[in-house]
Formats: C-alpha cells, structure tokens, sequence
C-alpha cells in the first residue's frame, strides 16, 4: 500500500508545525484527516488554527476536519473522535503529535507547568489511544504513531529537565504498553523520532538552538508517510528514526529538509 487514499487521520496538534505537515502529506494522497487541537482562533505569536489547517488538508486534495480539542479533558477527546467517526465513517491512523514543553531544570519548574507536561505528553497519547482504539480495531490496516523519543534511562537527558524528559518517555512507555496489548490484535502501534531538531515553534523553547541547523518538518511527514502505508500486522513496538525510516524507502538524499545545507545540522534532545 503506497497511499492513504481514503484513509481517516486522526491528529492531535496538527494546526501547525510537524502535525500539520503530516496532515498535508496525507491529503495530497486523498486522506480525510481530523485536525484536533486547541487552536481556534489567530494568535498573534503562533501561525495557523484548526480553521486554517483544515482548509489547508482540504486544497492539498484530502478532505479536512476542524475539530477544537484539548487533549487534557476526556469530554473533548471523545466528542472529537465521536465527530470524526460520524464524518468519515470510522477511524484508520491516530498520530500522537500534541506535546508540551519545558526544558528548565527542577528549581525552574513550576508545578502547573510540569503538570500541563504530563497531562498533554503521556496521559493525552493514553486517553486519544483509548478512544480510538475501538475503531482502529474495526479498520483493515489501523495504526498508532506517536512522536516520541527511543526510551533512555541515560541521566544526562534526566538531569537537566526531569519535567520534560518524564512527560517524553511516558509518551514512548505508553507507546510500549499498547503495542504488546493492541499489536497481537493487528495495531501497529510505533513511535516516530527525528534525528535532529525540526524547525517548529517549538524550538523557539530550546536555549541556543540556530533554526539553520535544523530540518523542516517535511522530513517527519514524508517518515511518518512511509510508516502509515506499510502493513499493520507483525509491525508494532518501533521506535523509528526518520531518517532510517526513509533510507528504508530508498531515500538516501536528505539534503532537501535542511533549513541550509550549507550549515551542520543539531542532534534531536535523546539520541546519542
């Protein structure tokens, strides 16, 4: 299968940045693809909203669903996913993209921050999970695809940010969990990674990251791409790398994702 033609995404985080370019390569194969995300209206400091992204999937040839969802409150969630079952028809791909960020140490932290952390990163991918999974199990090739890092125990990546770090790797233990209880039902159910740092908004929290050095987000959407159209059955429990999923698909040149190839490029947070 080299196309989501027909197929239903659901994403969280997808009004802009790495979700939004995962939603657009789906819709140029034809995919209905559910934009669920807090963003309703234009703010001043962050490009794009449901509206905007939605409209995007639908020019790009997929057919695009604005859904505002905060992945923190179950309601939400599952009135979203509700929503997306009575447009399409049923679910066939959930991306686990909607994540927060805080790269402070201990004292650096508040409480409310660290908690937002949590409830997005770990406990949001568990809930969005757990309300799709009964339509996955009802689709012929389902996936789960959660942006999230190869687990580590190395307290270098604990150190300096234990908030995050925890919030990251419940995201990829969460991804473990499901894969060994929905794998053997025929979920694929695998994490997605990028090499070095993408340039999103989100960098802009990162001390001393150069946007140069980075790749832009089409290197994940073209991975994740690859990843969704492979068989479901016997493939669960990656955590995959972009570039190696794409060198897996015989794409070796990577230079066209670089911001500047002229410039080295920086190593993603928990790689070594």
């Amino acid at each position: 299968m080299a196309s989501l033609q027909g197929k239903t995404l659901f994403i969280t985080g997808a009004s802009r940045g790495i979700g939004l370019a995962i939603a657009l390569r789906a819709a140029r194969d034809g995919a209905n693809v559910a934009i669920a995300a807090k963003s309703s209206v234009p703010n001043p400091k962050l490009p794009g909203t449901i509206h905007s992204a939605a409209e995007a999937v639908t020019a790009a040839g997929g057919q695009g669903l604005a859904l505002k969802c905060d992945i923190r409150e179950e309601d939400q969630v599952r009135a979203a996913v509700a929503a997306t079952v009575d447009t399409f028809g049923g679910i066939d791909i959930l991306i686990n993209n909607a994540s927060a960020i805080w790269l402070r140490g201990t004292l650096d932290t508040p409480m409310k921050r660290f908690d937002l952390m949590q409830q997005v990163n770990s406990r949001g991918s568990f809930l969005c999970a757990q309300a799709c999974l009964p339509h996955l199990l009802q689709a012929p090739n389902p996936h789960i695809l959660t942006l999230a890092p190869p687990p580590t125990l190395d307290p270098k990546w604990w150190g300096p940010h234990t908030g995050y770090t925890l919030a990251k790797m419940g995201m990829s233990f969460v991804t473990l969990g499901l894969a060994a209880e929905f794998g053997p039902q025929g979920v694929a159910v695998n994490a997605l990674w990028p090499r070095t740092v993408i340039a999103t908004d989100a960098i802009n929290m990162i001390p001393g990251v150069d946007i140069g050095g980075c790749r832009t987000p089409a290197i994940l959407a073209d991975a994740a791409h690859a990843v969704l159209c492979r068989e479901a059955a016997g493939f669960s429990g990656q955590f995959l790398l972009d570039d190696e999923v794409l060198a897996q698909a015989g794409i070796t040149d990577l230079s066209g994702y670089a911001v500047d190839p002229s410039r080295p490029l920086m190593p993603d947070l928990f790689l070594e």
